[in-house]
């Protein structure tokens, strides 16, 4: 017999949850009046890449997909998992079977029902090669069975083990025991896209006027590097208790440029700030300064299969002539904390391992990386020449600024500092075009293996082509351990003496939000943010 585990353990703890999903956005203080225009201006950061769940790269475009759609679950406002399309599940097989219940209720823009078929129609799309997702290596993380096989293409896509058993039930099967499994669905790889819609209009069908979307909200504009725009979806499930009529998000790439749309009252809560500002702002307008933790880490990625940097002396001579504490307090001086590790150590579960580096004084490392400079070949006479790409933007621009400048001043390294704008640097880098290039990887779900996944052999992100076989074991270990705290530390141990980064800096995630702007929590560390959960006060 198979024992199965209910995740929502009783009727009352599932009503529990969905309360709470359900009035969230409705939780209005009493006393307090909304305005009559709930129309929602949101800074972006960048123009993105798609809107098509499946092709969407980074937190660019999964801010809007995830107003546009919703998964079988979702995030509240502290980051925990709550039911979405799904009102709960049960798990059988030690955490290798999952069944999930389908709300009833739940449909897409065109008021077609939201079924299991359409859900397993989805994973088989985001993994199928044809469709050359960039986040189909998602699934094969998620170990769900068969997705390495079709990646490699020798199984076919209906063969993964995402089955509709009816219209509102969906079973997913893993090869290996997965604890945080549920966590990994919040994500947008596995959003349901809607089969008609894609088989009519294919390439077009993330377009406005074209796309049928399941979330709280529809796309109705889209100008390339202006604006996206998105109105209620009058068959979301839940569209009662959504009170923002419509949002509109701003691609500004300059911190500057979106800073001053927000003090001329075009923006009612950025997607950054300029690090130059932060302590002006913090004096100026405290309230709507907004900071927290934020489960990223900012990096420098070599090229490990270009030449120096196969080279693993030069990779540590750069990465420990960094003075990390200058960058942080000096350059950004928002509360970023130093990273000499992959892993943020606010992460749940994870325990941050000793690194040998951290602790010595930047005055040791310096030595070190002398040392090692001069092992590898090179020195003031006869400097490392390359090139160092970052996306555009203020901020990156400042800091590569000044680690140019402290390799030169202390190895004598000749830096040229290049910019491309977002989508060309994505591009670049993916197809391995550069020496070192500006990086950063945000936790897709709060979980150590979101962050650590990403330097195995065959990740579709690992940009820098680094492989250790000894890395990779340690991380497929970790996917059947039931405590894989210490295997995590195993494989930071790994990056560390490898280096095929240079860690800087963990984040924390900071914008400016308008006092009219009710809901915002600024609890969750994965920076989920929906729109569905805000609304605007009289002012």
């Amino acid at each position: 017999m198979i024992r199965k585990t209910r995740l929502i353990l009783t009727t009352f703890t599932f009503f529990i949850l969905t309360f709470n999903a359900l009035t969230h956005a409705a939780n209005i203080p009493s006393g307090a009046k909304l305005a009559k225009q709930q129309t929602l201006y949101r800074g972006n950061g960048s123009e993105p890449t798609s809107l098509d769940p499946h092709h969407v790269q980074s937190n660019v475009g999964g801010s809007i997909t995830g107003d546009l759609f919703e998964g079988l679950v979702s995030q509240n406002e502290a980051g925990d998992i709550i039911p979405a399309v799904a009102t709960h599940w049960e798990v059988a097989d030690s955490n290798k079977t999952f069944t999930f219940y389908l709300r009833k209720n739940a449909k897409w823009s065109n008021g077609d029902p939201v079924t299991a078929h359409d859900f397993a129609y989805s994973f088989q799309r985001a993994v199928n090669p044809a469709t050359a997702s960039e986040y189909a290596w998602y699934l094969e993380m998620a170990d769900i069975i068969n997705a390495k096989e079709i990646l490699a293409g020798k199984r076919k896509p209906n063969t993964l083990a995402v089955t509709a058993l009816d219209n509102y039930t969906l079973q997913i099967k893993l090869a290996n025991p997965k604890p945080y499994f549920i966590k990994m669905l919040s994500h947008y790889t596995m959003f349901p896209v809607h089969k008609k819609t894609i088989e009519k209009f294919q390439d077009k069908w993330s377009q406005p006027g074209n796309m049928v979307s399941n979330g709280a909200y529809q796309l109705t504009k889209w100008v390339v590097n202006e604006r996206v725009e998105a109105e209620r979806n009058p068959h979301y499930w839940d569209n009662q208790n959504t009170i923002i009529n419509k949002v509109v998000f701003l691609p500004i790439e300059s911190s500057n440029a979106e800073l001053n749309r927000y003090k001329a009252g075009e923006l009612d809560l950025t997607s950054t700030i300029p690090p130059d500002f932060y302590q002006r702002l913090k004096k100026d307008i405290p309230s709507e300064l907004k900071v927290k933790p934020h489960l990223a880490t900012y990096y420098y990625v070599f090229n490990t299969k270009r030449k120096p940097f196969n080279n693993v002396k030069v990779r540590k001579a750069l990465s420990m002539t960094i003075d990390r504490d200058i960058i942080v307090n000096k350059v950004l001086g928002e509360g970023q904390q130093e990273a000499f590790g992959f892993t943020p150590p606010a992460i749940n579960g994870f325990v941050k391992p000793d690194n040998p580096y951290e602790k010595l004084s930047q005055q040791e490392r310096l030595k070190m990386a002398k040392k090692l400079y001069q092992e590898a070949g090179f020195s003031k006479e006869k400097p490392l020449t390359f090139d160092l790409l970052y996306n555009t933007s203020e901020g990156h621009k400042k800091i590569a600024l000044a680690i140019a400048s402290m390799w030169k001043k202390h190895l004598g390294v000749k830096v040229t500092i290049n910019n491309q704008e977002w989508k060309s640097f994505l591009s670049t880098t993916r197809q391995g075009s550069f020496d070192v290039a500006r990086a950063a990887w945000i936790a897709d779900y709060n979980e150590a293996s979101s962050m650590l996944d990403v330097l195995t052999t065959n990740h579709g992100n690992n940009d820098g082509k680094y492989s250790n076989p000894k890395y990779d074991q340690l991380m497929l270990n970790a996917k059947k351990a039931k405590d894989p705290s210490t295997i995590y530390q195993q494989a930071e141990a790994v990056l560390a003496k490898d280096m095929p980064i240079a860690p800087i800096y963990h984040y924390v995630r900071v914008r400016l939000v308008k006092p009219h702007v009710g809901g915002y929590m600024n609890k969750n560390p994965t920076d989920q943010l929906y729109s569905k959960n805000l609304y605007i006060l009289n002012h």
